[in-house]
């Protein structure tokens, strides 16, 4: 099958092309899926795309009429899909349900160390031969509290290195992990665990439940000398609510892979024209705070695993087949 594919990052462009050669026929694109980029989709039947794509109903509408009928998206969130709007353009959409998840649970650690020994202002200054210690000092992670929100699998790879380290383990979710708390983890009401972790991480999904979960009131109940890191969705955050809170002086460390704005921003080169969002310009400004560009799942292993599963996505959809990727079945008539 023809298959387009958009917002392919240059490290990823060979490990698809590996995998669909002799498999598909495959063309790449930068550029990101939208109404604006849709047409260059007519006359394929397969199209890929990145978490960033805005698949709103105009942009599925026009893919549909330019004879797609397969949405193969290289990410396991699909909050960007309008699913009822595929449905009805008879659109099959699949996703990647499963990649590794110790990507980004390590890559959540890697920013909770980041910002808690300060090591992009210590870079940052040895680059200038500026070898002070002054501002620099940490904590030990060895004895913290550590808030896990959301202890599925990432959660729980999460939970697994906190343990290693000799942290005090708490847990938010909807149902209890018994891995974790083999690990010795205590679950506790949301309010509870913000109140009393030294360290907080969330690992839930954007639904219309968890927007904005961690706003105004959630972070005024967190202690002020706490680390957060978000490395799951932007939109968990009331980014806004958290500008007000470290201009204030609290939290000692923000660690942010995702923002709730990024559509458009991450994944692309804006340091010559700058960025008109002044909540993200604000958010960067902060010593305190690391922002990383939605790169917590740039493994090999990751990366390879969500192509296999999108290879995988569009032969079952060539063969008639659904399977546990598949959002929407769409119109096979």
């Amino acid at each position: 099958m023809e298959i387009l594919a958009y917002g392919v990052q240059a490290d990823e462009q060979p490990l698809l092309e590996k995998t669909f050669a002799g498999r598909h026929s495959l063309r790449t694109l930068a550029v990101f899926l939208n109404r604006d980029t849709a047409p260059l989709a007519a006359g394929y039947p397969v199209v890929s795309s990145s978490v960033n794509a805005v698949l709103d109903a105009g942009t599925l509408t026009l893919l549909a009429a330019g004879g797609t009928g397969l949405i193969a998206q290289r990410s396991t969130g699909f909050n960007n899909i309008d699913l009822d709007a595929a449905a009805e353009l008879g659109l099959t959409v699949a996703r990647v349900s499963y990649y590794s998840p110790y990507a980004v649970a390590e890559h959540a650690w890697t920013l909770a160390l980041a910002v808690n020994r300060r090591l992009t202002r210590a870079a940052s200054r040895s680059r200038e031969f500026d070898f002070r210690l002054d501002g620099l000092l940490g904590r030990d992670i060895h004895g913290m509290t550590v808030g896990v929100i959301g202890t599925g699998k990432i959660g729980e790879c999460f939970a697994r290195i906190a343990a290693g380290f000799g942290t005090e383990l708490l847990g938010w979710d909807i149902a209890q992990n018994p891995a974790c708390l083999e690990l010795g983890m205590t679950y506790a009401e949301l309010p509870d665990l913000l109140a009393r972790a030294d360290l907080v991480s969330l690992h839930v999904p954007l639904v219309p439940a968890t927007h904005h979960l961690i706003d105004s009131a959630a972070l005024a109940r967190m202690k002020d000398d706490a680390i957060l890191v978000n490395s799951s969705r932007g939109g968990l955050v009331d980014s806004a609510a958290l500008v007000e809170t470290v201009r204030d002086g609290r939290l000692s460390g923000v660690g942010l892979d995702v923002y709730e704005e990024e559509t458009g921003v991450f994944f692309t080169d804006r340091s010559i024209q700058g960025i008109s969002d002044d909540v993200l310009a604000r958010l960067v400004t902060f010593p305190q705070v690391l922002v990383t560009s939605h790169q917590a799942y740039f493994t090999r292993t990751a990366v390879g695993q969500i192509i296999d599963a999108t290879a995988r996505n569009i032969d079952d959809f060539a063969a008639g087949r659904t399977n546990e990727n598949t959002l929407v079945p769409g119109n096979r008539s």
